[in-house]
C-alpha cells in the first residue's frame, strides 16, 4: 500500500471563481462603494461622521499592517525576529479575512496526483488522427482474432483446442468444441460475420448431440466456457431484445434450448452432493455426477457458476439454475473465514473448507470475483437481500490490503502474496498471473461500472473505494511490469518478489533495461505463458473507469508481443514454454479463452466505451457478457 493517503483534504485546491480569495481591501471598498451605503450616508450628518470615523480607522489599521509587514520584510533580510512576527502578521490576516469571509463548502475533487490534462482524462489527443490510430489497432486484433480461427477451422474444427505448430486439434475439455462455443460471442461483438456464420452452424448442428453422447466434464470449465458461451451468444445474437438483432445465424431460441439441455444434466452436480456444495465432475450422457479422486471441490469452481445459472433463469422462466447456484453462494457465507478469506478447498461432503491455504491465484481466484460481480446482476431486485455478497466482498477486500498486499524491493512493486499455511504461517510472496484479475475487480466493485469523474462527481465513492481503485491501478502496475520484465514481453504464469525475507539471484526475467528487473523472480519451473487473458481484462476495466490512456498503451505493448512470438504463420498462436529468452520454445497450444478472452478484451480496450458498457453488463469469468437485468 502507498504510504500517502489516496485522498485527503490536504490535497484539493481551488481555481472556482465562487471560491476565490478576495482581498480585505476590496471587501470594504466595494461595500462603501455600493449604492445603498451611499444613499444612507449622505442623507444624515450622523452618518457621515461615522462614515469618515470609520474611513480613518481602516486607514490607520491598513498603516499598522503596512508597518509590520515591512517590518518582517526587513527581519528576515537581517535574519532577526523571522518566525514570531511572521506569525503575528499572519494571525492578523487570517482574523481579519474569517470577518469578512465565510469558508465555502468544500466538494469532492480528485487529488494532485490524479489531476492530468483534459486529453488525459477523457482518452482523447488533440493530435490529429488519434480516434483513427485506435481504430486501425482495433482492426489489427480483429485480424489476429481472424487468423486464430483460420488455424483452428483448418487444423482442429469441433475440436475443443488446436495444436497450432503440429496442425491438429485435441479434446481436452471433453470434447464439446469449447473453442467454437468460446469464440462464437467475440467474433459477434467484432461483427465478424463469415465467423458467426461457421461457428452457429457448427453448433446448430452438433453440439446438442455432442453434449447427449459426451462422458465426464467438468463442472466449472463446461459451465464458464460452453454454458456461458451459448447464453452470451443467445443475448447478442437479438434474444431477450439483445443489441444485435441482425444477427446472421441460429434462431436465439436454439442457443437457449442448447443450454437448457446442457444446464439440466449439469444441475446433477448439485443433486448428487449431500450438501449445497455441488461435486466437480459430471457424465453428460446419464446426468450423472461424482466427487473429483481427492473427494474435494475448488473453492473457486463452486463459487463461479452463478452468473449464468442465474441468467438462464431469468431467460427461461425457470428459477430452479438460480435456486442451485446461490445455495451455494448462502452455505458459504455461514462458514468461518480468515477476515473474509477463504481457504481453497472445500469437501461436498461436509460442506466445510479443508485446509488452511489461502490464495487468489489458482483454486481461490474467481471466488472473490463472482461475490462482487453477482451482486451486481442481482442487486436490482426488490426484497432480494443480496447485500451480503457485497459484505462478503468488502471484508474480504480488506482482508487481501491487510494479510496479503506487500511492496517489492527496491523499488516498491505492490503485489499479492499467499497464506500457504493459513494466517499464522509464513507469508510467500508468491503472485499468480491468474491474480492479475483482481485490479479490475477492484475498480468495477468501486464504483460499480460507471467512470471514476462521474463517481466522484454525484459523491458516489467511499474512502473504502478510493483505496481499493487505488490498490487496483498500483497492481496493474505489477502486471504489466510482468511482462515488460521479461525478454519477449510476455508475462510467466507465476512470479515472485523479492523482499526482505526472500530473494534469489539469477532469475530474473532477462530484459535487463528494465527498472524491476531486481524486484521480479521468475523461477523455471513458471517461466510458461498460456495466452492468458487476466491483465489484459483488468487494463480494459480500468479503461472504462478511469479513461486513463496508459492502459490502452499497455495493452497494445502486450498484444504487439503476443504478435511477435505466438502466432503461428499457418494459422492460430501458441503458448510458450520460456518467455525469458528469444526465440522461445513454443508449447504448440492455443487455449480456447485465447479467443474467447484475450482477443476480446483487447477488441474492447481499443473501441468504443458505449459498446458492452459496464454499469450495464457484467462479464462472467470466462469474458462472456450478460446484461444486468431489473429483476430475475
Amino acid at each position: 500500500m502507498s504510504k500517502s493517503l489516496p485522498y485527503s483534504m490536504k490535497d484539493v485546491h481551488y481555481d472556482n471563481a465562487k471560491f476565490r480569495h478576495r482581498s480585505f481591501f476590496k471587501v470594504i471598498t466595494q461595500t462603501l462603494l455600493s449604492s445603498n451605503m451611499r444613499r444612507e450616508c449622505v442623507s444624515c450628518s450622523t452618518g457621515k461622521f461615522l462614515g469618515l470615523l470609520m474611513i480613518f480607522g481602516l486607514a490607520c489599521l491598513m498603516l499598522t499592517h503596512a508597518n509590520r509587514t515591512h517590518s518582517v520584510s526587513d527581519g528576515l533580510a537581517k535574519d532577526i525576529r523571522t518566525n514570531e512576527e511572521h506569525k503575528v502578521v499572519s494571525d492578523v490576516g487570517i482574523r481579519f479575512k474569517n470577518i469578512w469571509r465565510r469558508a465555502p463548502r468544500l466538494p469532492p475533487r480528485l487529488s494532485p496526483d490524479e489531476k492530468v490534462s483534459y486529453s488525459n482524462l477523457t482518452g482523447k489527443s488533440n493530435e490529429p488522427n488519434f480516434e483513427e490510430k485506435w481504430k486501425a489497432r482495433q482492426q489489427n486484433v480483429k485480424e489476429a482474432f481472424t487468423h486464430a480461427w483460420s488455424g483452428y477451422k483448418k487444423f482442429a474444427m469441433g475440436y475443443d483446442e488446436l495444436m497450432p505448430v503440429s496442425q491438429h486439434g485435441v479434446d481436452g475439455l471433453g470434447g464439446l468444441g469449447a473453442t467454437v462455443v468460446d469464440a462464437l460471442d467475440t467474433a459477434m461483438i467484432m461483427d465478424l460475420g463469415k465467423v458467426v456464420s461457421e461457428a452457429s452452424s457448427w453448433i446448430e448442428s452438433h453440439l446438442l448431440e455432442r453434449i447427449r453422447q459426451k462422458g465426464q466434464v467438468n463442472l466449472f470449465e463446461t459451465t464458464i466456457r460452453v454454458l456461458g458461451g451459448l447464453l452470451s451468444a443467445y443475448h447478442l445474437s437479438g434474444g431477450d431484445q439483445g443489441i444485435n438483432s441482425a444477427h446472421k445465424g441460429p434462431k436465439p431460441t436454439i442457443y437457449l434450448d442448447i443450454a437448457k439441455n446442457l444446464a439440466d444434466r449439469l444441475l446433477s452436480a448439485f443433486t448428487s452432493s449431500p450438501t449445497a456444495i455441488p461435486f466437480s465432475d459430471v457424465v453428460l450422457h446419464d446426468s450423472s455426477a461424482h466427487p473429483s479422486p481427492d473427494g474435494l471441490s475448488s473453492t473457486s469452481e463452486v463459487s463461479t457458476l452463478q452468473l449464468e445459472f442465474n441468467y438462464l433463469s431469468a431467460i427461461s422462466g425457470d428459477l430452479k439454475y438460480s435456486t442451485e447456484g446461490m445455495k451455494v453462494l448462502a452455505h458459504l457465507k455461514t462458514l468461518p473465514k480468515v477476515e473474509g478469506l477463504v481457504p481453497i478447498y472445500i469437501s461436498p461432503h461436509s460442506g466445510e473448507f479443508s485446509g488452511e491455504n489461502i490464495r487468489l491465484g489458482s483454486r481461490g481466484d474467481s471466488y472473490y470475483e463472482y461475490l462482487i460481480k453477482v451482486w451486481l446482476q442481482l442487486r436490482a431486485i426488490q426484497d432480494g437481500n443480496f447485500t451480503y455478497l457485497y459484505d462478503m466482498y468488502e471484508e474480504a477486500m480488506r482482508g487481501v490490503r491487510h494479510l496479503l498486499v506487500q511492496k517489492s524491493i527496491p523499488n516498491e512493486l505492490v503485489f499479492v502474496g499467499e497464506l500457504p499455511y493459513g494466517s499464522k504461517g509464513a507469508f510467500s510472496p508468491k503472485m499468480d498471473h491468474l491474480v492479475c484479475f483482481l485490479p479490475g475487480t477492484l475498480a468495477l466493485g468501486a464504483t460499480k461500472g460507471i467512470t471514476k469523474e462521474k463517481a466522484m462527481k454525484d459523491n458516489l465513492l467511499t474512502f473504502e473505494d478510493l483505496e481499493n481503485l487505488k490498490l487496483a491501478e498500483d497492481l496493474a502496475k505489477t502486471c504489466f511490469e510482468m511482462y515488460s520484465v521479461t525478454s519477449t514481453g510476455l508475462a510467466p504464469e507465476i512470479a515472485y518478489f523479492h523482499t526482505k525475507e526472500y530473494f534469489e539471484g539469477g532469475l530474473d526475467g532477462g530484459n535487463k533495461s528494465s527498472e524491476y528487473v531486481n524486484d521480479i523472480i521468475i523461477k523455471h519451473a513458471d517461466r510458461h505463458n498460456l495466452l492468458r487473458p487476466e491483465t489484459v481484462e483488468s487494463l480494459f476495466v480500468l479503461y472504462r473507469i478511469t479513461q486513463d490512456p496508459k492502459y490502452r498503451e499497455w495493452g497494445w505493448q502486450i498484444f504487439e508481443s503476443f504478435e511477435n512470438y505466438t502466432k503461428v504463420d499457418s494459422g492460430g498462436y501458441t503458448s510458450l514454454d520460456d518467455v525469458t529468452t528469444i526465440p522461445p520454445q513454443r508449447r504448440d497450444k492455443m487455449e480456447t479463452f485465447y479467443l474467447g478472452e484475450t482477443l476480446k478484451y483487447l477488441y474492447l480496450l481499443f473501441g468504443d466505451s458505449s459498446v458492452i458498457p459496464l454499469d450495464k453488463f457484467v462479464f462472467n469469468t470466462e469474458a462472456h457478457p450478460f446484461p444486468i437485468k431489473d429483476a430475475i
